[in-house]
């Protein structure tokens, strides 16, 4: 009995420690595993470029700019430790002792208030593992941890720690804050600068000095007193620290404020189609291939500036522009705003009405598709109540019909919203799908732009570069393609494209939206060169003569558009006070000012030109008598005035005992002979001109009874 109580103790003492090696030997094992050393390695940035190689902007070099701890002040590197991990130099990886007093306080409090993670192990799940609260994460987090310890000085484990930490506003690392909120580097950052720093990691946001300075600076003065209690300051400077201001001092604005919308748009793009976070760009060491035109970008911004084109009640009105490559669908310029800040909100992808300038894309693009009408065709442009809806036009001017022609150049909201009831609502939203805007509204009013949400100047710009593209639809794109440090392509454009409309029928458009630029609504300013487009106003219903939203969306041969102005939130106060001709203005500007200039549209192989008008007049000088003739016997013949477009088409018609028949038709001549007549039917004649676009008969002649062997 006596061996088995010796024996017991020993197996289970052995079997403790030979259990204990092992989990040792596998949390190293699992460790290396885990870890990749290529990530410990902080890269400065990612760089963008544009096709030709050549960088955009430096914006992006304070962002993460590694240093040595070595470079920082002593007393700035330990309040980090002061308030993250004061056992740090202590512990070899996790601290028992800071686990057992967190899990004390949260059964206490009865929920988690204190986290018991040492410096190595945020440094582990920061570099190596996502934020997901697992038991597993948790557990890889301590593995990673204690080999970290095991393979880097506790000095190298803070500098790595210091460098990859987030500050906030964009901006990684110490020495890329203490440049951004100090202006200067971190090797010159005093122990006040240091704390206000270290306040910040934990909470970013809610910690900015910028934006919640009072909150910053009490966590400030409480590392502080964290650094006085742990000895790394005396009393006397632990009080002169606290009595110190924040002294944030910015870094002065972008360098290259024209490229800051187009780089927010670069990111946005690479979380929402790769799945690429802005974190993982900063710090990945990207090459990022975008389709930018730095001479297009900088010369809207520059144009964006200028009041002239921006008329408001008080204040400075708003806008945005966006240009897209017709031949690869890729954005060449993008301005989010006239006063934009980097991460700010960014005006391309903002959704506002877009008016009348969605006609073309939501009625009469789709209504030739569907080959219910011509760009000739008559329209309606009356006055009409569509179950309570009533929609006007903007002049108080209805023709009762008018073609596609017309109504696209004169801008009637009647003969749109007709149209669009001849169409049906359902297959006008099928085609904006096509063209990447999807919205859930039911109402006629979809012809004019009345949207329950609206769409953003990118989704305009992207639908009329269907019609510059011969009728396919390419989803624009910032991003071309991403390589990783290697040279390799881990990301590039799929290049999404759906046919809309036709060949044909894209062409037919482009044709018609040149006459709106050429003699419609889109008149104002100049330009050298072939352009289409069209013009939109929202009023503000609360001031007479008040607009809410302008905008002109255009495309020339190389190059389509769209421009947006206005106020972020209209209100009697704030309105334009001028309508689409100041977008108009400013789109030709632009693109006169970056020499995209004396393009010519070339009409696509085996596609019909569209023709000018028919205009007709009415008949005039109408004769009709009988003539004897040796091969026609007695011979009717008819003579008329000619009309100057010899394009126009004569209907010849026979009435005979009350009845009315249709005999023939001729084009561009004034006679008509008709051999062996009959003298004896009594019959009469009359012509009249035939308009073959509209499809539509002039004013003709009465009926006569020709004159038997008249002259």
């Amino acid at each position: 009995m006596k061996k088995k109580k010796i024996i017991i103790p020993l197996v289970i003492a052995g079997s403790t420690i030979v259990l204990s090696f092992i989990g040792y030997l596998t949390i190293l094992f699992l460790g290396h595993y885990v870890i990749d050393e290529k990530k410990l390695v902080f890269h400065a940035s990612s760089k963008i470029i544009d096709q030709n190689g050549k960088e955009l902007t430096s914006m992006y070099s304070e962002n993460r700019d590694p240093v040595s701890l070595k470079e920082v002040p002593d007393k700035v590197a330990k309040a980090f430790v002061a308030v993250e991990d004061k056992r740090f130099y202590e512990h070899h990886g996790i601290d028992a002792q800071s686990i057992s007093r967190a899990v004390y306080r949260d059964i206490l409090a009865g929920g988690k208030v204190e986290g018991g993670s040492t410096i190595t192990q945020q440094l582990a799940k920061n570099i190596f593992l996502t934020n997901d609260k697992t038991f597993l994460r948790k557990t890889k987090e301590v593995i990673i941890a204690i080999n970290l310890e095991r393979d880097y000085s506790k000095d190298k484990l803070l500098e790595m720690y210091l460098n990859q930490l987030y500050f906030g506003h964009g901006v990684y690392g110490i020495q890329a804050a203490a440049n951004y909120y100090f202006s200067k580097d971190v090797k010159d950052l005093t122990v006040s600068e240091g704390a206000t720093l270290a306040a910040m990691p934990k909470a970013p946001s809610s910690y900015s000095p910028v934006l919640h300075p009072d909150k910053n600076k009490q966590r400030r003065d409480i590392i502080l007193n964290l650094m006085n209690e742990q000895g790394y300051l005396s009393s006397t400077e632990t009080v002169e620290a606290k009595g110190r201001t924040l002294g944030i001092h910015l870094k002065k604005k972008s360098e290259t404020p024209w490229v800051d919308s187009y780089v927010d748009l670069i990111i946005k793009e690479a979380e929402s189609e790769y799945a690429i976070s802005h974190e993982q760009l900063l710090q990945g060491g990207y090459t990022i291939t975008v389709p930018i035109d730095m001479n297009l970008q900088k010369t809207a911004y520059d144009a964006m500036k200028n009041n002239r084109y921006f008329p408001g009640k008080t204040g400075s009105p708003e806008g945005s522009a966006v240009f897209i490559d017709n031949e690869s669908g890729g954005v060449k310029a993008a301005i989010g705003g006239r006063e934009y800040q980097a991460r700010g909100y960014n005006r391309v992808t903002a959704v506002r009405q877009p008016g009348s300038v969605f006609k073309p894309i939501a009625v009469y693009g789709p209504a030739m598709q569907e080959k219910k009408f011509r760009p000739y065709s008559l329209l309606e442009d009356k006055e009409k109540s569509y179950d309570g809806y009533s929609p006007k036009n903007y002049d108080g001017q209805y023709e009762g019909r008018v073609t596609m022609v017309d109504a696209l150049m004169k801008s009637k909201n009647t003969a749109a919203v007709w149209t669009l009831s001849q169409l049906g609502i359902d297959t006008s939203k099928s085609y904006l799908e096509k063209m990447g805007i999807d919205i859930s509204d039911k109402g006629l009013a979809i012809a004019l732009g009345g949207l329950e949400k609206g769409v953003s100047p990118l989704q305009i710009a992207g639908a009329f570069h269907t019609f510059a593209n011969e009728g396919v639809y390419k989803k624009p794109f910032f991003i071309q393609k991403i390589t990783n440090d290697e040279g390799e392509t881990v990301e590039k454009n799929r290049g999404q494209q759906e046919r809309v409309f036709s060949v044909q029928n894209a062409w037919n458009m482009t044709r018609m939206l040149q006459q709106v630029v050429k003699g419609g609504t889109a008149q104002s300013g100049s330009y050298a060169g072939d352009l289409a487009g069209k013009t939109g106003t929202t009023t503000y219903s609360g001031v007479k003569g008040g607009t809410k939203d302008a905008w002109f969306a255009g495309y020339t041969p190389s190059t389509t558009g769209a421009i947006w102005m206005g106020y972020d939130k209209t209100d009697n106060s704030h309105y334009l006070t001028g309508g689409s001709q100041y977008p108009v203005q400013l789109f030709k500007d632009i693109l006169t000012a970056a020499q995209i200039t004396n393009e010519t549209f070339e009409k696509p192989e085996g596609v019909k030109d569209l023709q000018s008008p028919i205009h007709l007049e009415g008949l005039s000088g109408f004769e009709a008598h009988y003539t004897f003739k040796i091969k026609g016997l007695f011979t009717l013949e008819l003579s008329w005035d000619n009309q100057v477009d010899k394009r126009v088409e004569y209907r010849i018609y026979e009435k005979r005992n009350g009845s009315e028949t249709l005999i023939d038709t001729v084009t561009g001549v004034d006679s008509y002979t008709m051999p062996y007549a009959n003298v004896f039917s009594n019959a009469e004649y009359k012509v009249v001109p035939y308009n073959t676009q509209t499809q539509e008969e002039g004013e003709g002649s009465s009926y006569v009874k020709p004159e038997a062997f008249g002259r």
